[in-house]
């Protein structure tokens, strides 16, 4: 069994998701697939519950141009029969958003900033669960699963910090239990342990979900599908010479991320290294090239 993760440029466009879904069709083996937000909905989200908790009502136009593109998508990427199922769903959760943001647009200035927190990550959550939807609906025989049932947060100083030892026993008993050749699932959104309140894992926080589900399934390997082709010796927008490196060390990639380079999300190495499950890092637009593993 291996976990695939799909970044935001990844399921950004017809084009990308088309790749995606022939990525993981080309798959012999059970694979798990953790999706992000549809690139730059995450940002839209977060954007419009600011102008929304600033009674600003221009995010009403940043949540209509966001609907008709998931719709866009849908229309040129799901099989016909299934369009009007995941154009409902679109549309629920985009109903859900307007909800939300209703509630920011007409709340009191003197709000603790917690409500305020819970009511944001309740929005940003939408995005995950929108891609996930078209993802699932995309890749044939593909089951959809809905991450907050088994990745648990708790409260800590006012910061969401995962609760591993609750997520390892639900990933194990829910997910280890699902018998299909490809399940698809949300990264980054999770549920607070006591409240049930949406929280997630903080931005770039799906490599850490794919992380987390590879480890607690012991997976043969992790990849982390991305829009480079793996971890460079230097950042190719400003060194055109760069290459590809092929293989490092978990403590060599962590040292880079730890240092800036943006390939992964930090905490994504911890859970893998520890079992010494491989982590490839791949090219959505490029997926024949042979990427970075790190072991």
């Amino acid at each position: 069994m291996k976990v695939l993760k799909f970044g935001g440029t990844s399921v950004g466009s017809a084009q990308s998701l088309r790749n995606v879904k022939q990525i993981v069709e080309n798959c012999n083996e059970h694979v798990i697939v953790v999706v992000s937000a549809l690139g730059g909905v995450t940002n839209q989200l977060l954007e419009m519950t600011r102008l929304a908790c600033a009674h600003d009502e221009s995010y009403q136009q940043i949540l209509q141009d966001m609907r008709q593109r998931h719709l866009d998508v849908i229309k040129e990427v799901v099989a016909p029969q299934l369009q009007e199922r995941c154009n409902f769903i679109i549309t629920q959760f985009i109903d859900d958003t307007l909800s939300g943001l209703y509630s920011c647009l007409y709340i009191n200035h003197d709000l603790p900033e917690t409500e305020i927190r819970r009511l944001s990550d309740s929005i940003v959550a939408h995005g995950e669960i929108m891609s996930s939807a078209i993802v699932a609906s995309l890749i044939d025989g593909a089951v959809p699963f809905y991450s907050p049932e088994v990745i648990k947060t708790n409260d800590i100083d006012g910061k969401h910090a995962l609760n591993p030892g609750l997520t390892d026993q639900l990933i194990k008993e829910k997910l280890g239990s699902i018998d299909s050749k490809c399940i698809v699932m949300q990264g980054f959104i999770a549920k607070d342990t006591e409240t049930g309140d949406f929280t997630n894992l903080g931005r770039g926080g799906s490599d850490f979900t794919a992380a987390i589900v590879a480890a607690a399934l012991n997976a043969e390997c992790l990849e982390i599908w991305t829009d480079v082709d793996g971890f460079m010796t230097a950042d190719p927008r400003t060194h055109p010479e760069a290459t590809v490196i092929p293989t490092m060390t978990y403590q060599q990639a962590q040292a880079m991320c730890d240092a800036g380079a943006k390939v992964i999300y930090a905490p994504t190495l911890r859970p893998v290294a520890e079992l010494g499950i491989p982590v490839w890092v791949k090219n959505t637009f490029n997926p024949m090239a042979p990427g970075t593993v790190i072991r």
